[in-house]
């Protein structure tokens, strides 16, 4: 629905698209005025283009249905519910990157000491470097 129609607002796509939709009485009763404000809030509603945007069909017995997968970054005004939500997911995926990144260091360190032959816990092994190398 583009907002860059000069025409006469009764020829406007968005409107000849929303009035199609009511009864004749019903359509003749705006005011060009109105009919102005009603262009503008449908046309605000812009959906713009997202970096994934992936959309299909999946046959499935005798009906087909449809998927939508639409991802980017968010525009829109959050509540303070949402906004605490938002933050404990982020902490929560920062603390398991952190988790796994210290694990990850840790295995390489383990490994680095091992290769290095140096044996902290004498007659003790994880069994991990024996994995390793194999």
């Amino acid at each position: 629905m583009s907002t860059k129609f000069s025409g006469p607002i009764e020829q406007d796509p968005a409107i000849v698209n929303l009035l199609e939709r009511m009864p004749p009485a019903v359509q003749a009763s705006f005011s060009e005025e109105q009919l102005s404000h009603l262009r503008n809030a449908v046309s605000s509603r812009q959906w713009g283009h997202h970096p994934i945007d992936l959309r299909g069909t999946i046959p499935w017995l005798k009906y087909r249905y449809y998927y939508v997968i639409l991802a980017g970054k968010n525009h829109r005004n959050m509540t303070r519910a949402q906004l605490r939500a938002s933050r404990f997911v982020n902490a929560l995926m920062f603390a398991g990157f952190m988790t796994f990144s210290a694990v990850i260091g840790l295995l390489l360190l383990y490994l680095l000491k091992s290769a290095a032959g140096i044996d902290l816990l004498p007659d003790y092994s994880f069994g991990i470097w024996d994995w390793f190398k194999s």
